[in-house]
């Protein structure tokens, strides 16, 4: 879109990544998103132009083979791909939080071995918090470590994994008590073990094993499976930085930028779906003129751009905090929150602009208008972002009387 979403501030080098990756999506992926989507196909030749592109290690060190970029960056360039297909956006991210959390949390040596091929795209991240009967719950964990010489076993079933079957490498948070005196808080013995594994599906390591892919509404594409361990061995030096007992907030840590990139996707299917009602609206007459001359559908592109407008500005105000080094979970939850509304929002108007023609698979608004909803669940239900914003907001607002 020529007009809406601009950001302002950036930098030479900022503006001719996102143009190198707008021309990627308006040829590479528009073009077959629908298609692709329609039959569930992992979009194999657009990830491999990723990979090329180097988007796969967009905020990774340059030490490290990568492009050691902003997570301003990062976001616009998950806009713009999310803008393309949402779902290529997820096989980007999962593997994007996974590498961020071993920047920040892992010991030289799994740095050393990992982000070099993670930013080459070679080795490719899942992360794994949720359990089947879990929900929002993170303390409610019951898969389990068990110490064992120099290795842990670990047992239990997780769910909701993206990329679960196509990943070679999962950050997967399960309950390790040992060395936690009886009553430590649920969340303070929780560990991340790094799980090395073969791509694919059924048993794809001693003591792992990737079902099948979920059938979903949407999002379909990029592969969403469960995990189950059964008496899956792993070193001690898969331990995420070492030590047992950090996983809870080395994960939200990682949740935490998803959050961004979340309200950054929200961001992109809302511009689609608004530059879709702009040109049908032009295209389609009724009563004896485009039905863009009706003052009801102006109404409606004008609350759809403004909704677009001001998600963008959200989204890239959290992102530039996190870049500053600040606390931002307040930004990243409330854009994450007004960013998955407001694509709903949108992209129902540009449903209903296309009249009886968006209930047509024919027609790309279909695809958008099942894909939107996975937005108001994925890192965080509407309701979660709200206890968040809440809780810190009378932290800051604390009454002195």
């Amino acid at each position: 879109m020529a007009r809406l979403a601009q950001t302002a501030g950036l930098t030479d080098i900022q503006r001719e990544i996102l143009s190198t990756v707008r021309d990627f999506v308006d040829k590479e992926i528009l073009p077959v998103a629908t298609e692709l989507e329609h039959r569930d196909e992992y979009p194999q030749a657009i990830v491999d132009g990723l990979k090329e592109l180097g988007l796969f290690g967009l905020m990774i060190p340059e030490e490290y083979g990568g492009l050691g970029e902003s997570l301003l960056t990062y976001a616009l360039c998950v806009e713009e791909i999310a803008r393309g297909w949402m779902s290529v956006s997820g096989i980007i991210n999962t593997h994007f939080i996974v590498a961020y959390m071993l920047k920040q949390h892992g010991t030289q040596e799994q740095k050393d071995h990992f982000l070099p091929r993670m930013a080459a795209g070679d080795i490719r991240g899942a992360f794994s918090m949720s359990e089947p009967g879990l929900g929002s719950d993170v303390s409610a964990i019951t898969s389990k470590a068990v110490q064992d010489g120099d290795e842990y076993v670990l047992n239990g079933q997780k769910m909701w994994l993206t990329n679960g079957g196509t990943s070679n490498l999962v950050a997967v948070l399960v309950r390790s008590d040992e060395g936690h005196p009886e009553g430590t808080a649920p969340h303070k013995s929780m560990t991340t073990f790094l799980v090395e594994k073969e791509a694919g599906f059924g048993e794809v390591r001693p003591g792992l094993t990737i079902p099948g892919k979920i059938d979903k509404m949407g999002y379909k594409g990029v592969d969403t499976t469960e995990l189950i361990m059964d008496d899956l061995r792993i070193p001690a030096n898969r331990v995420l930085g070492g030590a047992t007992g950090r996983g809870f907030y080395q994960m939200m840590d990682g949740v935490e930028v998803g959050r961004v990139n979340v309200a950054a996707r929200g961001c992109g299917v809302a511009q689609r779906a608004f530059e879709l009602g702009v040109q049908y609206a032009q295209q389609r007459h009724t009563f004896g003129k485009p039905i863009a001359q009706h003052q009801a559908i102006q109404f409606k592109l004008a609350e759809m751009a403004t909704k677009v407008e001001a998600a963008h500005a959200m989204m890239v105000n959290a992102a530039r905090k996190k870049d500053s080094g600040e606390r931002n979970d307040l930004e990243a939850g409330m854009a994450k929150y007004l960013a998955s509304e407001y694509c709903k929002e949108v992209v129902e108007d540009a449903f209903r602009i296309h009249g009886g023609y968006g209930f047509s698979k024919e027609y790309e608004i279909e695809r958008l208008y099942r894909e939107a909803p996975m937005l108001l669940i994925g890192e965080g239900t509407a309701e979660i972002q709200k206890m968040i914003i809440g809780r810190r907001l009378l932290e800051e607002y604390r009454f002195q009387g």
